[in-house]
């Protein structure tokens, strides 16, 4: 176990994988110390944090949420506001775990890396639109990226009997997994009908309302296909996805000589954050064990890809490369948004992103300038077909 303790920025601490991260650093307050945090609406959540913890630093969205965050915690606790303030969080701290949601997370992944921090990645909207630019600043030295992500940080894992050459090349391919969603099997009849309450209910895994719609409709998963190759340095066509209901493979990795290794275990997202805080060393926990004189059944088989076309859209911006990925990501984003608020049918959400993508204009995305050009444009083009 570590002789000393790591200190922790965890943003986006009242989230679902916040609060599981908070787990996890209670059962080890002699390895890791949190000193910074950020949420979102939860103040009076966000205050009893902190207090518990001792932090210090708290970032919020709005001067607004600053002053009335200010009464609870009292005196001695520096508040930052925006972007600005939340990239500050990270530069005190040796880890900093993003569970920020959406694209908002992306400065803070920049300002991570290229402060020499290991990062804790759950925010994948981020990676998947800015990979060019996360890939330019990886090379920091001190800097390194581990996937909180069940199915990435399952593949990391299965990776550690590989060289590690650039691109992998005495790997086949990467094995995706996925539950399948609420709607495994359903017709194209079936899923016209969807409502709101069913596609929040997912099988598997307790998570947030934007990435809950997003495993219903597979599109979670397809952007778990642009995360992974972006990650790990391996062309998109390499990657592969293949539904596994029980949710207990978590990813597997083929290599050429035909070996197949997979990380097994119940699904609970605190064992791969507890792997990315403590790597290299692994914490007695227990999280998602399993009981292998008990009867266990693994099935697997191929995704629908004509009942859920997110999955080819994803491959499709994938191959394009350039700014695409950022416009999957952005138009999707205002898709569910507008399935949350009633104003989309579930069956409508990829035709949208599918015309967004239909409207994309080739564009190498070379700078963050350009990244947030490219989003806002997607964004624009998928609310004016949501009102239509």
């Amino acid at each position: 176990m570590p002789t000393t303790k790591s200190t922790v920025a965890l943003l986006g601490a009242t989230g679902s994988i916040g609060t599981q991260t908070l787990d996890v650093l209670r059962l080890e307050p002699e390895a890791f110390e949190l000193v910074a945090l950020s949420g979102g609406e939860q103040l009076s959540e966000l205050a009893a944090i902190a207090r518990e913890f001792h932090v210090a630093r708290i970032g919020v969205i709005s001067d607004a949420h600053r002053d009335a965050l200010a009464d609870l915690v009292g005196p001695g606790v520096e508040i930052v506001v925006s972007d600005d303030g939340l990239t500050s969080l990270s530069q005190g701290a040796d880890i900093v775990v993003n569970a920020l949601l959406g694209f908002a997370g992306l400065p803070v992944t920049l300002a991570a890396l290229q402060a020499g921090k290991r990062l804790a990645l759950a925010n994948k909207e981020s990676l998947i639109a800015a990979a060019p630019l996360v890939a330019k600043v990886r090379s920091t030295p001190g800097a390194s990226l581990l996937p909180i992500d069940s199915e990435h940080c399952a593949i990391h894992q299965c990776l550690a009997s590989s060289p590690g050459q650039p691109g992998f090349p005495d790997v086949r391919r990467l094995l995706l997994t996925a539950s399948g969603g609420p709607f495994r099997g359903w017709t194209h009849e079936q899923l016209r009908g969807v409502t709101k309450d069913e596609a929040l209910r997912h099988p598997t895994w307790s998570m947030g309302a934007k990435i809950t719609i997003d495993s219903s409709t597979l599109m979670n998963k397809g952007l778990e296909v642009l995360e992974a190759s972006a990650l790990f340095g391996i062309e998109v066509d390499r990657v592969d996805v293949v539904v596994h209901p029980q949710s207990i493979v978590h990813s597997m990795v083929e290599y050429v000589d035909g070996s197949v290794l997979a990380q097994l275990s119940r699904p609970d997202m605190r064992l791969p954050i507890a792997y990315c805080l403590g790597l290299p060393e692994r914490f007695d926990h227990g999280w998602g064990s399993i009981d292998f004189t008990q009867s266990l059944e693994l099935t697997f088989e191929a995704p629908d890809r004509d009942a859920f076309p997110a999955l080819t859209l994803a491959y499709e911006a994938a191959r394009l490369g350039g700014a695409a990925p950022a416009w999957l990501s952005a138009a999707n984003e205002v898709a569910v948004g507008a399935f949350l608020d009633d104003q989309i049918r579930w069956s409508e959400i990829v035709g949208v992103v599918a015309r967004v993508m239909d409207r994309y204009v080739a564009d190498p995305l070379d700078s963050l300038d350009a990244l947030i050009e490219n989003d806002a444009i997607a964004r624009r083009h998928a609310h004016g077909i949501v009102r239509t």
